[in-house]
């Protein structure tokens, strides 16, 4: 964990964006390029919170540290599978923040599929200027059968840390919205972009042929609100993905929210 310093703002909004950024292992192909358009992406966004899967790592490069140097913010890693220092390859989820972290927590959670293959979440405590946030990642099993009882192990763990306090889980949920993981998280957590968007399809990814012919469209990554705080109200949700050359193979989400202090 690198916790950071406090930022100058004053600014009522909060800009999150949760994003999985594709580590393409083995081939890797053009990380560095779709790096610097992710970089170039949060800017434009305006977020000052960054929820990353499958951020990478080898012996000799860090996503997350080049993505946290690049932004000038504070950052925590955890990782899921591989290892650096053994075979040269792992992944992982990690939080980057313009405020101070002031503690990190992490879980494996379960069920797994095997010993092999790893389901983290990452936590972070941000001190915002309003108030103390926790900002979660979290990368999901694509197995269905995995998949709900780790929603049930992630709500489980996250409601243990934040003690009935507020909290943003974004992530690669591997779960459309209508399958039962994604039901049981919006039985405690506000889906941001549907209490916008209520209607209409919202891919984040596509699945295609080698040779390019579509197999399908899903709705995967998402951005969750716990909301103990009523105080805190979501603006504006939207996916988004770099215009030129896409970063990854899922889209962005892109949450703004806002404090509302209580009138004196």
């Amino acid at each position: 964990m690198h916790p950071g310093s406090p930022v100058s703002t004053n600014a009522d909004d909060l800009v999150v964006i949760s994003a999985n950024l594709w580590h393409d292992w083995p081939r890797h192909r053009d990380l560095p390029d779709r790096l610097e358009a992710f970089a170039d992406l949060v800017q434009e966004s305006g977020a000052q919170v960054v929820l990353l899967q499958e951020v990478l790592r080898t012996t000799d490069f860090q996503a997350d540290r080049w993505l946290a140097d690049r932004l000038g913010m504070a950052y925590a890693y955890a990782r899921a599978n591989g290892h650096a220092g053994t075979i040269g390859f792992e992944e992982g989820s990690a939080v980057l923040s313009a405020f101070p972290l002031l503690s990190v927590q992490q879980i494996t959670l379960q069920p797994s599929s095997s010993r092999f293959v790893s389901r983290i979440a990452l936590g972070a405590q941000l001190s915002l200027p309003c108030c103390e946030l926790w900002a979660f990642s979290t990368h999901l099993s694509l197995m269905r059968s995995h998949n709900r009882p780790q929603v049930q192990a992630l709500q489980r763990w996250i409601g243990q840390i934040c003690r009935g306090s507020s909290a943003l889980i974004g992530g690669d949920f591997n779960a459309d919205e209508k399958s039962a993981g994604i039901q049981q998280a919006r039985r405690e957590w506000v889906d941001t972009y549907r209490s916008i968007h209520p209607e209409g399809e919202a891919p984040t990814h596509s699945l295609r042929w080698p040779w390019g012919g579509l197999i399908r469209r899903e709705r995967l990554d998402y951005v969750f609100l716990q909301r103990r705080d009523p105080r805190w109200q979501v603006l504006e949700t939207h996916h988004i993905q770099t215009p030129e050359r896409p970063y990854s193979d899922h889209d962005a989400v892109v949450t703004r929210l806002r404090y509302r202090p209580s009138s004196s």
